[in-house]
């Protein structure tokens, strides 16, 4: 096959041909004229900005629930009917919800703002032969942009003149060391292509120059480029509704149905035995409202909102609710590797001095051999390999500065791609000391002996088991002269070497990351390694950190060519086995958490790179870097970690967890009363009873008995096995685990305790059975709640923490009850009359049957294992 275009690929041919093929030259650049005309037809060098949606587009879209716009529709009827205080509390609530949804798609948008941010600044380009300041947005294809160390590479750029060029792409291509450019045309591969991180005569936009210079010809700007690419994807990766949205969705369309039939049902019976019209749309009213669950919406947000704060205390920020509940749910991470598993920083993890060779000589040369410069706080700056070597000389007992004075550099052979190392010169006392790094392989070669030595063969073998374990190995040597060779060629000067030793450089991994990886797997979700570097360092790390067992031989990383190659079918496969991904590119990374989700997996991606940002969007969560990590991941996250620490995940799953047991209490509680008046309505006029309850007594117990309590289950405490249970499943209703029952059985309960008051109390009139009934009703409840605290553990279970906010909160809502029956103008509100302490201790006993009913429940189910 034929390789691609020039302008297609230009890393595979030539920079003439590549000049040739934009019409330009390659070291005069275009004019000014033809770089005006190109900016007209390309357009600016800039990203796209996507159209946010307006306030009023964002409210309306949160009016779309069917359980909300039955909320409304029962507003309408109680306000046509008069109930002008139902009516408005009901529109109070929904709005509130609204304003809620509203807030979080705002701060959602913003992910690209920062991808463009990128963008900014100026660049020096060549036009008509000389140099010239221009804006970035002004560059064109054809244009030539000059570099040089500290620069951010303003568009896609074919390299040429270049001197010693290293650029961090670490942002882009997630490996940690500087990428070392050259000129030189690549290889066309038949069976794909070189990954962007081998792509070692380009630059990329958004990246950073860190060392040398060089020029570069434009050939894609704006969304071209691979950063535009990136911005693409970002723009199509669309979010999933959170488990807990998904459920509660399907809850309400269902209960909307239910609603809509009892209500009809009700509405006919009185029609058919001939009751007032007005009365039985009351009571069909009264009944929609006592099953829609009003204070749902508003203490399920505050739930979230509480734990978002707990997460915050953890170093775990959280940019949109739903994302608090999700973290529980997640079957999968999928984790970045660069600067999430490991620290983004080179670091020395061993030395290998040569036989004979003390070690102070080699970190001498590795010190004298070196680049890096000080930053003035007790660090180095410059190139992350020349960093990582000066900052283990200074570990060594080196004084760089010291060193440098008593041997100062008077020559150097740069490094260049061909001969793979760099040689400082430097005035020894009446002699030169020349001092060379680089690969072990060009290093060696050049050694007194060569490749027949035995300490050069011997120094081979240890570099390619370094290199096995996913390391950068380098090797140093040195040579004294008694006359300066600095008039010789690099090939001469670097000839007859002795020696020194090697250097394994790693990004290590982060502190209690493997702890952090193995309480995953105890928890039932698997961690998976997604990442732009090699294959070799890949599965090194994964192994390390426990990703793939150590045991594990057949293990393999699966790069980006392989999975370019697979067919939907394929990978589908392959990602149920897979747990290392390399060589990636950024639309890859989407594919991968695209199958993940497709076989039923709920997934976190994590990351701190531009290249992760789409995925981070795609997952069901993403959870981005706070310290080290970009805008753009930041901005496309629902969760950032303020400690950059992979284990503050577990503890966020912990929490994750323990809000969704504490939402399921508070539909296991509200639910169970919704279900108590409704068969209490319900059945009221089958027996021949008048109407038990007023809508404005449903809508109390609902809003004040069901939401303080409900909002002080947040602060219940984890159940004892919430880290040992494996991750729910996919399609495992909010009502699982004998939810339904419970509600369907504790409701008949309550409606026959109240059915039951309200016949004793029928010869004294309706507002005083309403009383009873609607204090029985309430009471019930706030027992129920005391009583199902955890869904197995007795109330009495020794052990279990106290919630003091649960108890403040039966104790007021039971305080509200009290007034709204003793207190004359709470009594014309909600049309309650006086009890007596005869009727009022009846009611305290029907409380006390339904908490010792839920405490047999529990007992049962302890019994039998359910």
């Amino acid at each position: 096959m034929a390789a691609p275009q020039p302008q297609a690929a230009p890393h595979l041919h030539t920079v003439e041909a590549v000049a040739g093929a934009l019409g330009t030259h390659a070291r005069d650049g275009l004019s000014a004229g033809e770089a005006a005309a190109r900016l007209q037809r390309h357009g600016p060098n800039r990203l796209h900005e996507q159209a946010a949606d307006s306030v009023g587009r964002m409210l309306l879209r949160q009016f779309q629930d069917v359980m909300i716009l039955l909320l409304l529709a029962a507003a309408a009827v109680s306000a046509a009917l008069g109930e002008h205080v139902d009516a408005a509390v009901i529109v109070v609530i929904v709005l509130l919800n609204a304003g809620v949804g509203v807030v979080q798609q705002w701060r959602g948008d913003r992910a690209l703002q920062a991808l463009r941010g990128l963008a900014a600044g100026h660049a020096t380009v060549r036009r008509g032969g000389g140099a010239q300041r221009v804006q970035v947005e002004q560059l064109v294809p054809g244009d030539v942009v000059l570099l040089e160390a500290g620069n951010l590479v303003p568009a896609d750029l074919r390299l040429h003149a270049v001197a010693q060029l290293r650029v961090d792409e670490s942002a882009l291509t997630g490996e940690s060391a500087g990428a070392d450019k050259h000129e030189a045309a690549l290889p066309h591969l038949p069976g794909g292509d070189h990954a962007l991180g081998d792509r070692h005569n380009m630059a990329w936009k958004g990246t950073l120059v860190t060392h040398g210079r060089a020029s570069g010809l434009v050939v894609a700007t704006g969304m071209q480029t691979e950063l535009g690419r990136v911005a693409g994807l970002l723009e199509r990766a669309q979010r999933r509704d959170t488990p807990l949205q998904q459920r509660l969705a399907a809850f309400g369309r269902r209960l909307s149905v239910v609603v809509l039939a009892i209500c009809l049902v009700v509405f006919l019976l009185g029609w058919l035995r001939g009751e007032p019209l007005l009365p039985m749309a009351v009571t069909a009213i009264s009944l929609a409202v006592a099953a829609l669950p009003e204070a749902l919406p508003a203490v399920v947000a505050v739930l979230l909102a509480l734990g978002a704060r707990r997460m915050a205390q953890a170093q775990a920020l959280v940019r949109n609710l739903p994302s608090v509940e999700t973290l529980g749910s997640v079957s999968v991470i999928c984790t970045d590797k660069t600067g999430t598993l490991t620290c983004n920083r080179m670091r020395v993890q061993t030395r290998q001095a040569a036989a004979g060779v003390d070690a102070s000589a080699l970190w001498e040369a590795a010190a004298l051999c070196n680049d890096a410069q000080p930053d003035g706080r007790g660090g180095w700056s410059g190139d992350p390999t020349e960093t990582a070597l000066a900052e283990a000389a200074a570990e060594a007992g080196i004084d760089a500065a010291r060193s440098a004075a008593a041997r100062p550099r008077v020559h150097e052979w740069p490094f260049d791609a061909a001969r793979r190392c760099m040689t400082t010169l430097h005035r020894d006392g009446t002699g030169w000391l020349a001092c060379t790094k680089g690969a072990p392989e060009a290093v060696l070669a050049r050694c007194a002996g060569g490749w027949g030595d035995p300490a050069v063969e011997q120094a081979r073998q240890a570099a390619a088991r370094l290199a096995a374990q996913g390391m950068r190995v380098l090797a140093l040597a040195g040579r004294r002269w008694d006359a300066s060779p600095a008039h010789l060629p690099a090939e001469q000067a670097e000839s007859g070497l002795q020696l020194l030793g090697l250097v394994a450089l790693a990004d290590p991994p982060r502190d209690g990351v493997r702890e952090a990886v193995a309480d995953c797997l105890r928890a039932g979700i698997v961690p998976v390694m997604i990442t732009g570097d090699h294959p070799a360092t890949a599965l090194a790390i994964a192994r390390e950190l426990g990703i793939v067992a150590a045991e594990d031989t057949r293990a393999r990383a699966l790069t980006g060519n392989e999975l370019s190659a697979m067919d939907e079918a394929a990978l589908s496969a392959a990602v149920s086995r897979c747990r290392v991904y390399a060589r990636v590119s950024p639309e890859q990374k989407i594919r991968i958490v695209q199958a993940l989700q497709a076989g039923g997996q709920f997934v976190a991606m994590t990351g701190d790179g531009v290249n992760d940002a789409p995925a981070l969007k795609q997952a069901d969560i993403g959870v981005a870097m706070g310290r080290g990590g970009t805008d753009v991941a930041r901005e496309a996250s629902g969760l950032v970690l303020l400690d950059d620490d992979f284990s503050t995940i577990v503890a966020a799953v912990r929490e994750g967890r323990r809000i969704f047991d504490n939402v399921r209490k508070f539909v296991r509680y509200a639910l169970s009363g919704n279900s108590g008046e409704v068969w209490t309505i319900f059945l009221a006029p089958l027996v021949g009873l008048p109407i038990p309850l007023l809508p404005v007594h449903i809508l109390m117990v609902n809003l004040v008995t069901d939401g303080l309590p409900g909002l002080a289950l947040a602060a219940e405490p984890a159940e004892d096995d919430v880290m040992r249970r494996p991750p729910r499943p996919a399609g495992e209703s909010v009502f699982a685990h004998g939810l339904w029952q419970h509600t369907l059985w504790v409701g008949l309960l309550i409606a026959g305790l109240c059915l039951g008051v309200q016949a004793w109390t029928l010869h004294t009139g309706m507002a005083h059975g309403q009383t009873m009934v609607f204090t029985v009703l309430t009471l019930c409840q706030l027992s129920h709640v005391l009583a199902i605290r955890s869904e197995r553990a007795s109330a009495f279970a020794r052990g279990r923490p106290a919630n003091r906010p649960l108890l403040l909160a039966v104790a007021l809502a039971a305080g509200v009850q009290m007034a709204t029956i003793y207190l004359p103008p709470l009594q014309a509100v909600f049309r309650t009359q006086a009890l007596a302490l005869p009727e009022l201790l009846l009611c305290l006993a029907c409380a006390g049957l339904v908490f010792a009913a839920v405490e047999a429940e529990k007992a049962v189910r302890r019994r039998r294992g359910w």
